[in-house]
């Protein structure tokens, strides 16, 4: 079994669940996929569901769409329902906990990889820490429950899961230029200052692998239009940091050939 939420939500062997489950079961089962083998309670599944203004059936309804998950994941596990609301969603006093083995989610694996190439990293290990962020960034398909109404618990989670994976693009990425990886980066960190316009991290890096390349002047470039972007749109000038880097690359400073971004 094999179950994936950085996309679809997808579990094998059928692949994505929505025609399987409609919107509202399918935004109990994110929030329980989430919160594996922890009991989720009542309230929360309700805020999810209905906000701040559930109707007077909702513990009813709740009920229902529960008794509805527990009937589609039987006939996929081919589990009998008394089996998974005995051992696999079993109710409690105050919610509902999924109980899976942790191994089979995506997300679980992905915290792994993330938390294994941060120890190669402090231990020195750089090509086996960029090759682990790499491999936990390769199990994403798409923005995470991609196919979930989400409500306001699940849309919390969904901006968490996308900062960490935007903050590990940018280890990974520093990793590489610890490599010598400048050429490589390129054509990925001109695509990604493009999607993201007022991220001083990336193009910091971008900025730091077009000097390595010998491109002093586009480096350049960078700095200007992000400067011209801030300053129009926000008000504000980039960070200290970032000015540093531009005076650094003005002066084609040779700690920049060497330096970690």
């Amino acid at each position: 079994m094999e179950i994936r939420i950085l996309g679809p939500i997808s579990i094998e062997p059928i692949g994505t669940v929505s025609t399987r489950l409609a919107p509202k079961p399918r935004k109990i089962l994110a929030l329980l996929l989430l919160n594996a083998n922890k009991i989720v309670s009542t309230a929360s599944l309700m805020t999810e569901l209905w906000g701040e203004t559930p109707p007077k059936s909702a513990t009813t309804t709740l009920q229902t769409y529960v008794l509805h998950l527990r009937k589609a994941l039987g006939a996929l596990w081919e589990i009998d329902l008394p089996d998974i609301a005995k051992n696999v969603l079993t109710t409690h006093t105050n919610g509902y906990m999924l109980s899976i083995s942790p191994g089979t989610v995506d997300l679980h694996v992905y915290n792994k990889l993330v938390a294994d190439g941060r120890r190669a990293l402090e231990e020195g290990q750089i090509e086996r820490g960029a090759a682990r962020f790499d491999e936990a960034l390769a199990l994403w398909s798409g923005p995470p429950l991609a196919d979930v109404p989400i409500g306001p618990l699940l849309e919390a989670e969904v901006m968490r899961l996308e900062e960490d994976r935007l903050g590990i693009l940018e280890d990974r990425i520093s990793a590489d230029l610890r490599l010598g990886r400048h050429h490589q980066l390129l054509g990925e960190l001109t695509s990604l200052v493009t999607q993201h316009p007022f991220h001083e991290g990336l193009h910091e890096k971008l900025m730091v692998a077009l000097h390595r390349s010998g491109r002093r002047h586009q480096a350049l470039d960078v700095y200007q239009r992000l400067r011209s972007s801030l300053v129009d749109e926000l008000g504000i000038d980039p960070s200290p940091r970032l000015q540093r880097l531009h005076q650094s690359v003005l002066a084609s400073d040779p700690r920049l050939d060497n330096a970690a971004a």
